[in-house]
């Protein structure tokens, strides 16, 4: 009995000690402060009119014209709407269509010595040489747009799930065979496994990209979406709402890469404590 009161009272005593360690590691307080420090040197570089900020507007100006005009500005939330949904269908399409592409790459040889060459001849095409393109083929303005987007995750996609079957150990395959395991329970369970690590980096690098190339594509081919919020800005010499578009597209790149992360913790329980 005197034992486990002991351990009772260890445990009391370091259950403070471990809740505050996790609070420290959620706020990362080293963040908030970094944070700070760039929208301080931001706004002493434009209250100083040093080289390039002279015609830059400081964030107390960006921050008064975000409340003024944009808070309960429906427009403009309908651009986070807008551009939400375009990054959606290209990353769902490029999932969709790259893992099983991929997969056909690394497993089939006829496949792949017939197809990939023509994958490789296209793979260096930058997304937003698409554009011109996109625009003469789909019917739509946002169907070309949307293609764009899946042009920007579809490589990247294809690339990492190709690279991960190919990184599987072939002893693996051959103990699995000598076992008496048949084909589709390989595949099953031993290769989709192990290529799902390189998914889920294909999916990390896929929406960034993704979003770089919505927001150029809605500058160029579209009337609405953060994108064309950010050169209405500029086209318009109007330094707040330039700022306000290119916060909004970092804020929503950043959201997006958190739920990401979350599906890759749910696609890998291995990783989670890491």
């Amino acid at each position: 009995m005197k034992k486990l009161a002991r351990l009772l009272n260890a445990g009391k005593k370091s259950w403070p000690k471990t809740m505050l360690k996790k609070i420290k590691l959620t706020l990362n307080w080293r963040g908030f402060i970094a944070i700070f420090g760039f929208f301080l040197s931001w706004y002493l570089a434009c209250i100083l009119k040093l080289p390039g900020f002279a015609e830059m507007a400081n964030p107390v100006e960006v921050i008064q014209m975000f409340a003024k005009d944009y808070v309960h500005d429906g427009h403009y939330w309908l651009s986070w709407v807008t551009s939400f949904q375009r990054v959606l269908l290209g990353f769902l399409f490029a999932q969709l269509l790259g893992i099983p592409l991929g997969l056909f790459f690394g497993t089939n040889d006829r496949f792949r010595e017939l197809f990939f060459p023509v994958f490789e001849l296209l793979r260096p095409i930058p997304p937003l040489a698409w554009v011109p393109m996109s625009i003469l083929f789909w019917p739509t303005n946002e169907s070309s747009i949307i293609f764009i987007t899946f042009i920007g995750a579809f490589f990247i996609i294809v690339i990492n799930v190709f690279d991960g079957v190919r990184s599987i150990k072939r002893e693996h395959l051959w103990l699995a065979l000598s076992l008496g395991a048949s084909r589709p329970a390989i595949f099953l369970r031993i290769m989709l496994p192990s290529v799902i690590p390189s998914i889920a980096v294909g999916m990390t690098l896929g929406i960034a990209i993704t979003w770089d190339v919505v927001i150029a594509a809605e500058m160029i081919a579209s009337d609405s979406g953060l994108g064309r919020l950010t050169w209405e800005g500029y086209v318009s010499s109007t330094p707040e709402v330039l700022v306000i578009g290119m916060i909004s597209i970092g804020l929503a790149g950043y959201l997006s890469t958190k739920v990401v992360n979350v599906i890759e913790r749910k696609m890998m329980p291995w990783r989670r404590s890491a």
